[in-house]
């Protein structure tokens, strides 16, 4: 193959793929960068007071301590990546980053189905929706569809 050839098709896909990034639409844009706040957020809370979190009749345990560590840590990292691959412009980790928040919300969707707290269900599938979609937006194609990944 000839390497000019080569270089050429190469400076094109990277042009194309840059070309693309700054075609993410701007709702996605400020999903995304509130999504990272809301998450980062949450991940300061869960560390600073874990009892906002629970019900005002349940105590604070060691365990319970222990797991609003896990969350915080989770919080924390996705919603920092997430604002930081719009940043630097990389399409397909920002969108596998959303479709993991996305399948993370239905995931709490159905812990708070199973728990019965019915009044947050609608908020929390709007959010998962709302990152599908942007996905969706981001990788040219929905998740559940091969021409995403590939």
């Amino acid at each position: 193959m000839n390497p000019n050839r080569v270089g050429r098709e190469s400076e094109r896909t990277s042009l194309r793929m840059a070309t693309e990034a700054s075609n993410i639409p701007t709702w996605v844009r400020a999903f995304v960068m509130v999504g990272g706040l809301l998450m980062v957020l949450g991940g300061v809370i869960a560390l600073a007071r874990p009892s906002i979190l629970i019900s005002p009749t349940d105590q604070i345990t060691g365990g319970v301590h222990i797991y609003a560590g896990y969350f915080a840590v989770r919080n924390v990292a996705l919603g920092l990546f997430l604002p930081l691959m719009l940043f630097l412009q990389v399409r397909r980790v920002l969108g596998s980053l959303m479709v993991l928040v996305g399948m993370i919300q239905m995931l709490d969707v159905i812990m708070d189905c199973i728990e019965g707290r019915w009044a947050i269900v609608p908020g929390v599938v709007l959010l998962g929706l709302l990152y599908f979609f942007g996905a969706a937006r981001v990788l040219g194609a929905p998740f559940w569809s091969r021409e995403s990944w590939v």
